[in-house]
């Protein structure tokens, strides 16, 4: 959508965007909060592969790490685990964008609102 400074956004735009976006958001399966990172590391073996010129790294070891009671906590998972987490994960990412659009809208609409206070 066109940012409100470029052009003026009738209530029927926003209405219409809202529509969308909502009907995206009941459309998502479920969100799976965090982040899957791949890691490769060295151990601690200085004769090993992962110390030679150049370095062959043990792994790839996947890792799902979140915020639970405001700690970081980290699971070890397969590449099974990770492929069925990932699209989890990509529908928590998506609807965290589109929650952020959602606002943005709230904010065009009480821009445009006289009877609203300056956002």
């Amino acid at each position: 959508m066109t940012s409100p400074t470029s052009r003026r956004v009738g209530p029927a735009a926003l209405e219409r965007r809202r529509a969308r976006i909502t009907a995206e958001i009941a459309a998502l399966g479920l969100p799976l909060p965090g982040s899957l990172v791949e890691r490769r590391t060295r151990c601690g073996n200085t004769g090993c592969r992962c110390h030679a010129d150049p370095p062959q790294l043990h792994g790839p070891y996947w890792t799902w790490t979140r915020k639970v009671d405001n700690k970081t906590v980290t699971r070890t998972l397969d590449a099974a685990q990770a492929d069925a987490l990932r699209p989890l994960l990509d529908n928590s990412r998506r609807l965290r964008e589109l929650t952020t659009e959602l606002e943005t809208l709230a904010l065009w609409q009480v821009k445009e609102d006289p009877t609203q206070p300056d956002p």
